[in-house]
């Protein structure tokens, strides 16, 4: 769990993101992939699994109560992607991934741009269409947050997903702590939290910290009285949630425990800010959801630690075969691009397929009053998945 787990500079947490120079050098069953062969490709997420298609319109929200704590001047700033159940047929095609200029800066800090055409990267192919029509209704908001160095774009299987089964999702870009983030008038904000934290002592709970104001704000600015969004209506104020990969599902504790608006929480593979909220989280249910490194006792990590304290509805799951990015859109652009990752032989398609049908059951179960008996424990259709209660 890196900055998170395996505490580690922003640049060596990136260095996971697509590992081609020791992937290359190390796995001698598969076809080394070279700059050919990457270059001709354009990824695809996997579709969308519910029953409605997917709208989306990107927000972006200026908080002047609060000066940036990166930039140390202006006002603190958020890039919000929201998608939504929408009417099939409606809207422009499919929104891009990310700018160009966010994947040049994304693969130049890796060394990749090279080997990964940048156009090509930012072009992967999503589902959810701008301007699409929403489908009438109320419907639960779960607020996405990405992890450290990485854009809110690395989430979209799953947003994309959720959206379809029939939530609202936000999934937002905390400003200066990404590779690369674009802003409207052609800004594109970099790593400054990167620079000053250098991923040492204090640096989850700084960053959690200011993630959890940033929650609290988005959800006055999709929720409040005057709503920043033209479709806010379509948000069931009273079924609220966040989750998070890395240091952004770390940040739902702080999160929650700052915001009695937020009813669920699940943390993806992220280090756990301490100490734990003095006054806890009030019994509201949280989720942990770790790659294979985060079974207790296999690393040096804090869940264990910090797990008794949930006193509320509580799961830990592991998921064999993956990695920090796991959960995110990585292990699935990466079969596509022909990059093999020994330390994580788990497809990319069924890595997706895994934190879906887990994470949709958890706010299925926790904010729709659904059962879902596949978070009870083990099942012989999910043998990759391990529960654990350390």
């Amino acid at each position: 769990m890196h900055l998170t787990r395996r505490t580690a500079a922003a640049a060596a947490l990136l260095a996971l993101l697509l590992p081609v120079p020791t992937v290359l050098a190390t796995s001698a069953s598969a076809a080394p992939a070279t700059a050919t062969d990457t270059r001709t490709v354009t990824p695809e997420l996997p579709r969308p699994t519910g029953r409605f298609a997917v709208g989306q319109e990107d927000l972006h929200l200026v908080d002047r109560s609060r000066t940036d704590p990166w930039a140390h001047s202006g006002p603190r700033e958020l890039m919000v992607t929201l998608r939504y159940p929408a009417r099939a047929g409606t809207g422009r095609a499919p929104a891009p991934y990310m700018s160009t200029e966010e994947a040049r800066l994304l693969l130049a800090d890796k060394g990749l741009e090279q080997a990964i055409d940048p156009a090509a990267f930012a072009g992967t192919r999503a589902h959810a269409r701008t301007g699409a029509r929403p489908v009438d209704g109320r419907y639960p908001l779960v607020v996405l947050s990405p992890g450290f160095t990485v854009p809110r774009a690395t989430l979209s299987s799953l947003a994309e997903d959720l959206a379809s089964r029939g939530y609202v999702v936000a999934a937002v870009d905390h400003a200066y702590e990404s590779s690369a983030t674009a802003f409207p008038g052609g800004r594109i904000l970099t790593c400054l939290a990167c620079e000053q934290t250098g991923g040492g002592p204090g640096t989850i709970e700084a960053v959690t910290a200011v993630r959890a104001k940033d929650t609290a704000f988005l959800l006055d600015r999709l929720t409040g009285r005057h709503p920043a969004w033209r479709h806010s209506g379509l948000i069931d104020r009273d079924r609220i949630a966040m989750a998070g990969h890395s240091i952004g599902g770390a940040s739902a504790l702080p999160a929650m425990a700052a915001d009695r608006r937020i009813r669920a929480g699940i943390d993806m593979d992220g280090t756990l800010p301490e100490p734990y909220p003095a006054d806890g989280i009030g019994g509201r249910p949280f989720m942990l959801i770790g790659s294979a490194a985060s079974v207790p006792g296999s690393g040096a990590d804090n869940w264990v630690s910090l797990w008794p304290k949930f006193d509320g509805w509580k799961r830990w799951i592991t998921l064999d075969g993956t990695d920090h990015f796991g959960v995110t859109d990585f292990p699935s652009i990466r079969d596509q691009l022909g990059l093999p990752h020994p330390e994580a032989p788990l497809s990319g398609s069924r890595s997706i397929e895994l934190t879906r049908r887990y994470v949709a059951a958890f706010f299925d179960q926790h904010l729709k009053g659904q059962s879902r008996p596949v978070l009870d424990g083990p099942s012989a259709g999910a043998p990759e998945v391990r529960f654990h209660n350390p």
